[in-house]
């Protein structure tokens, strides 16, 4: 899988990229300040979005291309800093930090809450309990979290991303209520309308008591 991220990333089939942000996430996210963490974060405009919230954001993300992009993109001067595990970048007059490695060598924390954009349905399926172990350990207890999954047919196309349905999701995170689902079929990765699929549905989870 990490040599399909970076080549993904090096040759711009980036396809679940979202250059304006997602507006679901921006609707249903409530939380006040707090550290949120971003896995697999990419060069998403929410981690900015979320920073000019009153957040300190930290994203962890595979491909420095998409790190340095994100920087660029958002006209946002930046450092690095040296002393950390992994290769750690940040903003210089925001609070983002982005964290460029292997999310599973990830220690920072602890974090107030999760945004899941997809991150949960980029990995494969089999490495889903330990993606869910390894970021709980991350997480105060208790933390907020909003999780956006994806819903389809995959007999017809499959993944990344992948599909993944309420019962499995609950395994994991049993707290997650269902806040809203759309039709994601216009916006989602091309591969899946070249394969025929005619029905995917985004789905946003958060944490009940929200």
């Amino acid at each position: 899988m990490t040599e399909d991220w970076l080549d993904r990333w090096e040759n711009g089939r980036i396809g679940w990229h979202e250059a304006d942000g997602n507006a679901g996430f921006r609707q249903f996210w409530n939380v006040d300040g707090g550290k949120v963490l971003v896995p697999l974060c990419g060069k998403s405009p929410d981690l900015l979005w979320l920073a000019c919230r009153g957040h300190e954001v930290v994203g962890v993300e595979l491909a420095e291309k998409a790190i340095h992009e994100f920087f660029s993109e958002q006209a946002l001067g930046y450092s690095e800093i040296e002393s950390e595990a992994l290769r750690t970048f940040r903003a210089n007059d925001v609070p983002v930090t982005l964290v460029c490695g292997d999310y599973f060598g990830f220690s920072g924390g602890p974090f107030d809450a999760l945004y899941d954009r997809g991150s949960i349905v980029a990995i494969e399926p089999a490495m889903r309990p330990a993606y869910v172990q390894h970021t709980d350990t991350l997480l105060r207890p208790g933390a907020h979290r909003l999780v956006i999954t994806l819903e389809y047919d995959q007999d017809v196309v499959q993944g990344p991303p992948f599909s993944l349905l309420a019962d499995e999701l609950h395994r994991y995170w049993p707290d997650l209520r269902q806040v809203a689902s759309y039709d994601d079929l216009d916006t989602c990765p091309p591969k899946f309308r070249k394969a025929g699929l005619t029905e995917i549905s985004e789905v946003i989870w958060r944490s009940s008591g929200e």
